[in-house]
């Protein structure tokens, strides 16, 4: 199991955690996710090659944990679509 997995599973167990920008960019490198930084607004764009839609996380940190819960299912809807 990778650091990336590791960091998925801590997030999907502990939405709490003071969860950074950096957090969210190392998995989505694992999982094959886009992850666009802010062009002129405040949130970082989330894609997936195999869904339509975007998520947006404020760039603001620690990342609030109904963000955090919105990442992992966004993530698990993303693997379950490949």
């Amino acid at each position: 199991m990778s650091g990336a997995e590791k960091r998925f599973e801590q997030m999907e167990r502990n939405p709490r955690g003071d969860w950074t920008v950096n957090d969210i960019q190392t998995v989505c490198r694992e999982y094959g996710l886009w992850c666009e930084p802010p062009s002129g607004w405040s949130h970082w764009k989330i894609s997936s090659p195999c869904l339509k839609e975007i998520l947006t996380v404020p760039a603001r940190e620690p990342i609030k944990p109904v963000y955090i819960r919105a990442f992992v299912g966004f993530v698990r809807k993303s693997w379950d679509a490949q």
